[in-house]
């Protein structure tokens, strides 16, 4: 009786599997066929537009440096940073300008250990929410801009238009720069990753993304 039940167990759990991916609805040519389509979809992308898009529509973006507080040293810290990307007619330059005091956590950081990566996602205006998208999910965009601070010169020739921009798009700025010693800043960008599909992201070099135009 014993040996009978054995030559019965493998039959048993193949059935039970087979059980299962019944009822979950897996099928291998189900995956093909969504895999297939993922593909698709991602050669007609262009990422480089969508870093664009993603930088030029939003007011601010999550800020990732390297810590220099000394209850975290060498800690990842992140901060919320207000940034325009625009010239003073409003249309996108690619450039993400943005204001910096020594009093927040940005400020000594970069000066200590200059690499910070800009997060910009497009649940910042809730496009993600509206789709019925989770911002986890990666049909959400989001762009990873990597890259060096520099603090621009006040005598540069552009200066006072990307300053005035800046205003422009951030009124409260204005009370910014005469309280808390502000000093306006451009991140120099050295890497690009764009996910807003399924198959991982993409690796955008800086030269497509300042030659791409945003929607």
């Amino acid at each position: 009786m014993m040996e009978a039940n054995t030559s019965i167990l493998p039959v048993f759990l193949l059935m039970l599997f087979s059980s299962f991916e019944f009822c979950t609805g897996y099928s291998a040519l189900e995956d093909a066929r969504i895999i297939a389509e993922y593909k698709l979809h991602l050669r007609n992308t262009d990422h480089a537009q969508v870093a664009r898009k993603l930088v030029h529509q939003a007011n601010w973006a999550s800020v990732g440096s390297i810590s220099t507080n000394e209850k975290i040293t060498d800690y990842p810290m992140v901060n919320i940073i207000s940034i325009d990307d625009s010239d003073l007619d409003g249309t996108s330059t690619g450039r993400i300008h943005f204001l910096l005091t020594d009093l927040d956590f940005t400020g000594p950081d970069w000066q200590h250990i200059n690499k910070v990566t800009f997060l910009f996602t497009d649940d910042q205006n809730l496009n993600c929410k509206k789709r019925g998208e989770d911002p986890m999910e990666p049909t959400c965009a989001r762009t990873m801009i990597s890259g060096k601070v520099e603090k621009l010169d006040t005598n540069s020739v552009n200066y006072k238009t990307w300053l005035e921009a800046f205003k422009s798009r951030h009124p409260a700025a204005k009370n910014w720069l005469k309280a808390h010693n502000f000093y306006l800043c451009e991140l120099q960008i050295e890497n690009i990753f764009v996910l807003d599909y399924y198959g991982g992201p993409h690796d955008v070099a800086v030269k497509d993304y300042y030659n791409a135009k945003p929607n």
